[in-house]
């Protein structure tokens, strides 16, 4: 039996005699070589009748003179599946069963005629184009201020683009069993975009034709050709919400929450006392929150009114992935989309109450982006872009151990991905940005460049935080140092661990007293340029808590860990840089890593008595003593040139001040006050000189068992030391203090 097959060829590369070549086996054994049967508006197209009903093809360009070929990615595979004719582009591998469309204009001229109805306050039309053509994209679905709806969507390689959507019964082309309905196929028009080349479909929708029925407008993409399975139904990968069960994309409107924060004002990195939590565990199982709003954006905004960020002295919240995921109440770290908001905690006005009311409080939101992996369950742009690679499509580029790995680097994905980060500062007035695992291992460094060019220099916003979870560190995210990245700084962590549980951590990191230095002036001698480059912390969402790290190494005494946990927060707020903690750790929590839900934490089954309520008193007010003394967060590129920081004991200085010793020490002074920082991480008391060469009075402020300013009381008791040429000083086992100079 034989088939009947046109095949209709653009001749995009102007072949002067272009021919179709046909093969059907690895070999490439030639089964017809056929000349041009005719021509018309798309271009040249070949008759051909087959034994096998299964073919490969490409074209050439059979001169007299020589021949030239398509290349080798432009190899095509025909099955019966696509029907009797079919369309090919030059240089693609793509086949279609319908004709590509045509672009009838520049996505620029839409903007220019649309501009005046894009509503100006808490909204954001994309418009993010990293190249030198400064394109607008308008992706995604919006509402305008007469309105109508705008829909636009990145597809370089569909032939034809349709709305299925509650506007027309979600009717879509092929749809053989409601052709009465043909009529309301929405199509989407192709216009010229990124690069200037087709690639941006795009439709507005009045308003006298969206039903006012509608509690809520929702939609996908139907695409033909250029996609895996050659036709089907897709997600828009600008969405801001998911509609239940992530079954299509829902329409919203950014516009209807009514903001009071007009006056907050981002504060300086330096300013940040920053607590990472996660929105599901954070609240769960919390008796003194509603069942209804535990474990959602409602449960945090009731904390914050309660005062309790404000209580411990904290002054921003680094919110886990917030962004739609696949895992119900998890981590959050496998997201679907990045527009998106996580439907488990609440609706996009929630979470834009979560924020204004955390400005309202003085706290500083910062979310974290997903921008190296997605998930690898429900992907929606898995193969939505088929431009040929061997995994995903466009938007991929290999794998991560997490999941597959996002494209970054790539002009289109980089702009989706800054598009989301602009429209969460612009829609839900987010004050900056943690970005996951930016080690060049699995996120191209050329996307947080044009960040910071797109969001920082631009002034789109100006004073934006930063931070870059860049394990290990690397000093390309410096930039000048003031306004480099801020990164978690992985030596610090590290180094703590490896001090406290005193041996080797992740079999790499010893407890030696090398380096000691280092990480405590803002990790300087490691990668960082400037104090704003550094990101302090002793527990994190990823690692295990203190108490538990040291168990691992069969140090099971309650008051030792009770001990090196105050050891381990102290160092993380007297250390030069910007300190974070970890919803739990002011409480002394035990737990393992990846541990979101703090009240499943079970009590420690060796220390019964064990009080958290001292703990949290303990270093609430130690985080406010850091507030309330700018001496205690000076910063700089180098304050000890500056004078403003001056070692007082360390492993490397004299016998009488620590040499070889894991025992740590510094002054630091401003235009008012001046401070005194003493931390020992042996197990045995240390006696040291302090040398204060100069008259006067230091008083403790803070030690391990309590903090005897900023939290109340008499400011200056605890008279301890007084200057002379030579001061001995005992350090306890495990110990730290703070002191001010009066």
């Amino acid at each position: 039996m034989r088939t009947k097959v046109r095949i209709h060829y653009d001749n995009g590369h102007n072949f002067e005699n272009p021919v179709l070549w046909i093969w059907q086996d690895a070999k490439r054994n030639i089964e017809q070589e056929l000349k041009a049967s005719g021509s018309d508006s798309y271009g040249f197209y070949y008759d051909l009748m087959l034994k096998n009903s299964t073919f490969n093809f490409k074209f050439k360009d059979q001169k007299t003179e020589g021949v030239i070929w398509e290349k080798e990615q432009s190899n095509r595979f025909y099955n019966p599946a696509l029907g009797g004719e079919v369309w090919s582009k030059a240089g693609w591998h793509n086949i279609y069963r319908v004709k590509p469309a045509e672009a009838i204009g520049y996505i620029k001229e839409v903007y220019e005629e649309i501009k005046d109805l894009i509503p100006q306050e808490n909204f954001y039309l994309p418009t993010t184009d990293v190249s030198e053509f400064q394109i607008p994209s308008l992706l995604g679905a919006h509402k305008l201020l007469d309105g109508s709806i705008s829909f636009a969507f990145f597809h370089p390689r569909a032939a034809q683009v349709s709305l299925a959507s509650n506007l027309n019964g979600f009717y879509r082309p092929g749809d053989y069993s409601r052709l009465a309905d043909n009529d309301k196929l929405i199509p989407l028009k192709l216009y010229r975009g990124y690069y200037n080349q087709p690639n941006i479909w795009w439709i507005r929708i009045l308003a006298e034709d969206i039903d006012k029925s509608l509690e809520q407008i929702e939609y996908k993409f139907y695409v033909q050709g250029g996609t895996a399975g050659n036709e089907r139904q897709v997600y828009d990968p600008y969405t801001r919400v998911y509609s239940d069960e992530l079954k299509r994309c829902v329409v919203v409107d950014p516009t209807s929450f009514e903001w009071t924060d007009q006056k907050w004002r981002t504060p300086d990195i330096s300013e940040l006392i920053i607590y990472e939590l996660n929105v599901y565990g954070f609240t769960d199982r919390d008796s003194d929150i509603p069942e209804d709003e535990q474990s959602t954006f409602q449960g945090v905004i009731r904390r914050i009114q309660d005062g309790y960020f404000n209580d411990l002295g904290v002054t921003a919240l680094a919110l886990m992935p917030t962004s739609e995921a696949w895992t119900y109440f998890g981590l959050g770290y496998d997201p679907c989309s990045f527009m998106s908001v996580e439907k488990d905690f609440g609706t996009p006005d929630e979470f834009r109450e979560l924020v204004n009311t955390a400005h309202q409080h003085g706290l500083a939101v910062i979310i974290d982006q997903v921008f190296n992996h997605t998930s690898n369950k429900f992907n929606p742009l898995w193969n939505l872009i088929d431009d040929g690679s061997d995994r995903g499509g466009l938007y991929f580029a290999g794998s991560t151990q997490w999941g597959n790995r996002l494209a970054t680097g790539k002009d289109e994905v980089d702009n989706m991905l800054i598009d989301s980060c602009k429209l969460f500062i612009k829609e839900y007035h987010v004050d900056g940005f943690r970005f996951d695992a930016t080690s060049s291992n699995y996120t191209d460094h050329k996307l947080l460049y044009e960040i910071q060019d797109e969001i920082r220099n631009s002034g789109f916003k100006s004073d934006a935080i930063l931070i870059a979870e860049n394990l290990p560190n690397e000093s390309d995210l410096n930039f000048e140092g003031y306004n480099g990245y801020a990164q978690w700084s992985d030596i610090f962590h590290d180094k703590i661990k490896a001090l406290l549980r005193e041996g080797i951590f992740r079999n790499w990191c010893d407890n030696s007293p090398e380096d000691l230095g280092d990480i405590f002036y803002f990790s300087k001698g490691h990668f960082a340029a400037h104090t704003n480059n550094v990101i302090n912390y002793s527990e994190s969402h990823d690692e295990t808590s203190v108490k538990f790290e040291v168990e691992s190494n069969n140090i099971l005494e309650c008051d030792i860990k009770d001990r090196k946990s105050r050891l381990a927060m102290m160092a993380t707020m007297a250390a030069l840089g910007q300190p974070m903690i970890y919803m739990g750790q002011e409480l002394g929590v035990r737990r393992d890593r990846n541990n979101i839900d703090i009240n499943k934490i079970t009590p420690d089954p060796n220390c019964p008595e064990y009080e958290y309520n001292n703990f949290y008193h303990w270093t609430q007010k130690l985080i406010n003593l850091r507030k309330k003394y700018s001496a205690l967060k000076i910063t700089g590129y180098n304050p000890i040139e500056s004078g403003q920081f001056n070692w007082v004991i360390g492993p490397w200085l004299s016998s009488e001040a620590g040499r070889n010793k894991r025992v740590i020490g510094w002054k630091t002074k401003d235009d008012q006050d001046e401070m005194l920082v003493l931390l020992n991480f042996e197990r045995e008391e240390v006696k040291v000189d302090l040398n204060i060469a100069y008259s006067g009075m230091w008083f403790k402020l803070a030690d391990i068992e309590g903090v005897y300013s900023g939290g109340g009381g008499n400011e200056y008791n605890n008279l301890e030391i007084k200057d002379k040429q030579s001061n001995e000083f005992l350090l306890p086992p495990y110990s730290g203090f703070i002191y001010k100079r009066i």
